[in-house]
């Protein structure tokens, strides 16, 4: 029996832009085992689509809180849906 997939909808507020926070985001994800995109917004936030199981989901978006050191994350708003399989193979960057 496999474990249920979700996919977590992510806004990052704050000093996002400009400090690597994307290829950090890559990295967490890969490390999580998670699939998606992460891409800068023209209005300086970042927008995060990653999809998985319900606990590493949870466990990269502590992360993504924390960010890396040069990141300041001000706010982070999330939506969730349950999926059947997922629509992503790898975890990358998009414009």
């Amino acid at each position: 029996m496999s474990e249920d997939l979700y996919a977590a909808h992510i806004y990052v507020s704050g000093r996002v832009q400009g400090v690597g926070f994307r290829f950090y985001t890559i990295r967490v994800a890969k490390q999580f085992g998670l699939t998606g995109w992460v891409r800068n917004l023209y209005d300086g936030r970042v927008e995060i689509y990653a999809e998985g199981n319900k606990s590493s989901l949870s466990a990269f978006i502590e992360e993504i809180k924390v960010g890396p050191p040069s990141a300041h994350v001000s706010n982070l708003v999330q939506q969730w849906d349950k999926i059947n399989a997922r629509k992503y193979s790898d975890f990358s960057i998009v414009f």
